[in-house]
């Protein structure tokens, strides 16, 4: 534990040992991935269970409470930008049936910055996908990720290509001057697509949404099979329902 560290710090690095692969942890492995003493930590996982941020679950072991849940809701992301947003999610699924990814920009900085899932539809017919509400995806192999990059200024996108861009599939695109030329291409068209770049066998269309106040940047996008992926068609669809979108989200 660091010298001075605070009941605040240890929460954050409990909480930090949840993850998509794991939303369920033993005691033993909280300690051992926090490193806090085993007294230390019985005491705080007792007080966030008490406050509803974490719940016991069987084997000993722990998970995401409701009042973390609760609180999430309270975030603009989920009371203005999702909310104002399900409408236009829903014609768009009417309109195409495929999946259908709400994404926001998200980090500290451009090297570690991703793409936040904050809303999803999907349905039977739709083909499965990576993403979860609550997840993160890659910028350089998603269609939300690239939509995004292209609202980005040239100094953000410098600092970005610092660090190297991790390969998906064999079809990723991990060359700043091929991704440099998908961002133009995604700015002459209005939208963005992938193919087969995170997920074998899925295209994916999308569009960003100009700027609102309060928001981080936004986009709009859907992830279909490679047989279903006419991008002509697509592509208009989501460039509306952006346009439609970012015109509820002023109006709000």
């Amino acid at each position: 534990m660091a010298e001075g560290e605070g009941v605040l710090e240890r929460t954050l690095r409990v909480l930090g040992c949840f993850t998509d692969d794991e939303p369920a942890v033993t005691a033993t492995t909280l300690a051992a991935r926090t490193g806090l003493a085993s007294s230390t930590l019985h005491r705080l996982l007792a007080t966030l269970v008490a406050e509803g941020l974490l719940t016991r679950g069987p084997g000993h072991t722990y998970a995401i409470g409701p009042r973390l849940w609760e609180l999430g809701e309270l975030s603009p992301l989920s009371l203005r930008l999702r909310e104002t947003a399900l409408p236009h999610m829903v014609r768009l699924y009417e309109a195409t049936g495929e999946n259908v990814h709400l994404a926001v920009l998200d980090g500290a900085a451009p090297a570690t910055t991703t793409a936040l899932y904050v809303g999803r539809l999907t349905g039977r017919q739709s083909i499965p996908t990576l993403s979860r509400m609550g997840g993160r995806g890659p910028l350089h192999t998603t269609g939300v990720g690239k939509a995004l990059l292209a609202t980005r200024d040239e100094a953000w996108l410098r600092q970005y290509f610092d660090a190297p861009l991790e390969r998906e599939t064999v079809n990723s695109i991990t060359s700043e001057q091929e991704l440099r030329a998908d961002i133009a291409r995604t700015r002459a068209l209005g939208y963005a697509t992938t193919r087969e770049e995170m997920t074998l066998g899925n295209v994916s269309v999308a569009a960003a949404l100009p700027r609102v106040e309060g928001l981080p940047p936004v986009a709009l996008g859907l992830v279909v099979h490679l047989a279903r992926a006419d991008e002509r068609r697509l592509g208009p669809l989501v460039v509306q329902a952006a346009k439609d979108l970012h015109h509820d989200l002023r109006s709000h």
